[in-house]
């Protein structure tokens, strides 16, 4: 596995368990400090699922970018799709017993159709699909890249339109892909060609700082006309996502391999799937344990993140394990290697 890719699905993950230490600690204490700073962090930690996305499709068009192999399907049932359909039900026995008042069978319902945390392993199936389209039919990328974000555009406006049954299905309409599928095909883009593109990024690394302020920027512009909302399914965050993807890639591939970091690698689907959980149990403890809202996050963000961990390495010592969790212990397959770096 190449190494920026380890160290941008780890900051991807962990940027995932902040956003959500930061709404946990809201529940548990009633609310939000009144502060814009901290509110715009919480928009733009937003990121992190689109990235999660991408990178499924950059590695997924890295190693096949001309067909997929036979056992692909398989695999992916086994090890992501069994993990999403288990942890439907789990969320929704947590909501139960946290909860009792909680239509149990509803919710695993709902949950099946993406309406929880693990709704992006829908999104992801549905690259797998559009990844053996595209690659079957040889679509290229200069008409995949604008029709794609036509598509997108128009996806969102639909979110915001102000027909009854659409408010009341907003948690279901960000599962389509037509809602991702700009960030399918600039992924696509960059996993196909991607000796092409790590050069490239090492030579304009410093033009990848830049994107991420503009970008940043772009978000802030958003917040301040009003988008005050906070979830991945923001235009404004689709820019933001493609440019700290970029800055990470670039700027990875001039870090020194790291245990740490290739460890939450290994284990961040697990953790994404694990952490929530967790955190709807300990969030109320560790708001006990300070004032400030800072330490209450940080403390909430750190214990989730040893919990989750060790959770998901002591259920994947059982029999089936994998099926809860991921497959933490399989092995990295060789990857296409970016050339060697330009100074």
């Amino acid at each position: 596995m190449i190494k920026e890719w380890n160290l941008l699905r780890t900051i991807a993950c962990l940027s995932i368990v902040f956003l959500h230490s930061t709404s946990q600690t809201a529940v548990s204490v009633g609310g939000y400090p009144a502060s814009e700073a901290y509110s715009v962090l919480r928009v733009a930690l937003c990121y992190a699922t689109p990235t999660f996305v991408i990178l499924s499709e950059i590695i997924l068009a890295n190693r096949y970018p001309d067909e997929l192999p036979k056992n692909f399907w398989k695999k992916r049932l086994k090890w992501i799709l069994a993990p999403f359909l288990a942890f439907a039900v789990i969320d929704a026995l947590v909501s139960y017993h946290l909860n009792p008042a909680v239509d149990i069978g509803l919710m695993i319902q709902k949950n099946l159709l993406g309406n929880y945390e693990g709704y992006f392993v829908l999104i992801i199936f549905q690259f797998y699909a559009l990844h053996y389209l595209v690659t079957k039919y040889k679509v290229p990328v200069s008409w995949l890249l604008p029709v794609s974000l036509i598509v997108m555009s128009l996806h969102f406006q639909l979110m915001e339109g102000s027909h009854r049954s659409i408010k009341e299905n907003l948690s279901y309409l960000k599962v389509p892909f037509t809602a991702w599928f700009a960030y399918f095909a600039v992924a696509y883009a960059i996993g196909k060609h991607y000796k092409t593109v790590a050069v490239k990024l090492q030579q304009y690394r410093y033009l990848t700082i830049a994107g991420v302020g503009l970008s940043l920027a772009l978000v802030y512009i958003f917040f301040k006309a009003g988008y005050t909302g906070v979830g991945s399914k923001r235009l404004d965050l689709f820019p933001l996502t493609v440019a700290v993807s970029l800055f990470i890639l670039a700027w990875g591939q001039r870090l020194p391999g790291s245990r740490i970091i290739n460890l939450i690698s290994n284990y961040s689907f697990g953790i994404y799937l694990v952490h929530w959980q967790v955190q709807r149990y300990l969030a109320s403890y560790t708001a006990q344990l300070f004032e400030q809202t800072y330490l209450q996050v940080f403390s909430l963000f750190f214990i989730t993140l040893i919990l989750s961990v060790g959770l998901i390495k002591l259920i994947s010592l059982f029999p089936g394990g994998a099926y809860l969790v991921g497959n933490i212990r399989r092995k990295r397959k060789a990857v296409s290697a970016p050339l060697p770096k330009t100074a």
